[in-house]
């Protein structure tokens, strides 16, 4: 007869050392160790690799992009400041996780990605698991106005500067986050707008990003 116990997967318990290793290292917003806590990284990682989804560390993924390192996507989402029902702007849709992660704290986003194939890849991994994720293909480097103005804006490749388009398409309150630098390594930075012309920015310390590739970003020959 059934036991009636839920089976738990190798996986669960991955996730859950995962959420602890992060804690370790200075997570302590409880929406954003929850959300880790519950979005199956797995799903979007190949599946080739998918045995490695829960090192914290950055991995390959098609189109020569990687997903984000855990401890990068948990400290970008915590310098968000993110809360239940706040609309986020991210930039770079990638594997679509660190899409899930914002979905599963409640925000409602908005992710713009250049790569059609990566795009549809993470559209259907996003919404066969229920995810609140509008995906759109374009130049995020230039946002999408027609979300704006947005509450939060996370941008997941490096950026020569911080791009103007993405820091008007903030609302009064609003933050950004976005790594700035040299192709090879980036500062990440905390982008307020804190009036209607007027922005604070925060350093939040080293860290290395794929490049952001658009119209205010890199270009691919660079």
């Amino acid at each position: 007869m059934p036991s009636g116990k839920r089976f738990v997967s190798p996986f669960d318990e991955m996730r859950h050392k995962l959420v602890d290793h992060l804690r370790s290292k200075g997570i302590t917003d409880k929406l954003v160790l929850k959300a880790i806590d519950t979005v199956p990284r797995e799903r979007f990682v190949p599946q080739a690799i998918r045995a490695r989804s829960y090192e914290d560390t950055a991995l390959p993924i098609d189109d020569r992009q990687t997903i984000s390192q855990p401890y990068t996507v948990a400290f970008m989402t915590q310098a968000l400041l993110p809360t239940q029902g706040m609309r986020v702007l991210e930039v770079g849709t990638g594997s679509g996780y660190q899409s899930a992660v914002l979905s599963a704290i409640g925000c409602t986003v908005v992710s713009i990605e250049r790569l059609p194939r990566l795009s549809h890849q993470a559209r259907t991994i996003l919404t066969k698991f229920g995810y609140n994720v509008a995906c759109r293909i374009g130049d995020g480097t230039i946002g999408w106005r027609e979300g704006a103005p947005y509450d939060g804006i996370i941008v997941t490749a490096g950026a020569p500067d911080v791009p103007e388009p993405l820091a008007r398409q903030l609302a009064i309150g609003g933050r950004m986050v976005v790594p700035v630098g040299t192709q090879s390594e980036q500062t990440l930075y905390r982008v307020t707008r804190t009036a209607e012309e007027n922005w604070r920015v925060e350093d939040l310390g080293p860290f290395k990003f794929v490049p952001l590739i658009g119209v205010e970003g890199w270009t691919d020959e660079q």
